[in-house]
């Protein structure tokens, strides 16, 4: 009898979640997926600004996907989008995870420090775009620094080997605190009477580290560098304010590619096309870490 009267309230109950939850559902739809839907199908077409207005474009199909991987210049925004991206993963990971275990420890002024570290992390990226514009400009703070200790500097944001590093600093120097702050929640989670067992047992700092601190932030380091690659692939702000994606391409990410193939050059199918490429790269980056988290609960 109890079974039977349970049935009926959580089918009650699984009818209202999906009610709460059809708004969301249907905002979603709206506002992501019918753009999604366009800009494949605007993919697949011909569309320039010639026939825009006319409405005379033609289905092409996956011509503009070989005409674009065809292209020097994609081939070189893919490699630098790469470059970009595994770049400041590695250092912003690296150095955010060095400062939380630095923080973590209690000592005086921690709190004070480590909220003037955060100070990068809050500032919109427009702002952020413009700094590093005047930090790494001719006469700007890095080259007077590098004169004082008589090495004259290069050229960073016009010099097609310095650009893409300085655009990388300036990118590094808003996810470390980033890093930091997702990292340290994780160390938070480990209970103090593990490292001190291990203490006991004559663990050194470099085994507690390698048999404590990774494996039990496996699940945190997971979601700190998937999300990390997802904000990092498809940075669009900080190129277009520092560089514009210049000097000859140095700088170009698909993001800022696909900007200048639609609203400059208006070739609105091949920049449709360019933005496929970059979504489908992070779809796959999703799956993979889906597949991750299935498998880690199983």
């Amino acid at each position: 009898m109890m079974s039977k009267r349970i049935r009926p309230v959580s089918a009650q109950r699984q009818k209202e979640a999906y009610f709460f939850i059809l708004p969301a559902f249907i905002y979603i739809l709206l506002v992501m997926g019918y753009p999604m839907i366009y800009n494949a199908v605007l993919s697949l077409k011909n569309m320039d600004v010639k026939n825009l207005k006319s409405g005379t474009s033609v289905f092409i199909g996956l011509q503009n996907y070989a005409e674009l991987f065809g292209n020097e210049t994609f081939q070189l925004v893919l490699k630098n989008t790469f470059v970009f991206t595994i770049t400041c993963l590695i250092f912003q990971f690296t150095i955010g995870f060095a400062f939380a275990l630095f923080f973590k420890q209690r000592f005086p002024l921690s709190g004070v420090i480590r909220g003037m570290i955060l100070i990068s992390y809050m500032m919109p990226i427009s702002v952020t775009g413009l700094l590093g514009k005047n930090i790494f400009m001719n006469d700007g703070l890095v080259n007077d620094l590098l004169r004082r200790i008589g090495i004259t500097g290069p050229e960073w944001l016009t010099n097609t080997t310095f650009s893409l590093p300085a655009v990388i600093a300036m990118n590094c120097w808003v996810g470390i605190p980033f890093n930091m702050l997702l990292l340290i929640s994780g160390l938070s989670s480990i209970e103090n009477e593990v490292y001190e067992s291990a203490m006991i047992d004559g663990a050194s700092w470099g085994q507690r580290f390698t048999f404590i601190t990774l494996p039990l932030m496996k699940s945190s380091i997971l979601a700190v560098l998937m999300l990390g690659f997802i904000y990092t692939f498809r940075a669009f702000d900080l190129m277009y304010i520092m560089t514009k994606g210049g000097p000859l391409n140095s700088t170009d990410v698909l993001g800022t590619y696909s900007y200048m193939l639609s609203f400059t050059q208006f070739k609105f199918s091949k920049g449709s096309a360019a933005t496929m490429v970059l979504f489908f790269c992070l779809f796959v980056v999703g799956m993979f870490y889906l597949h991750l988290l299935r498998k880690e609960d199983k």
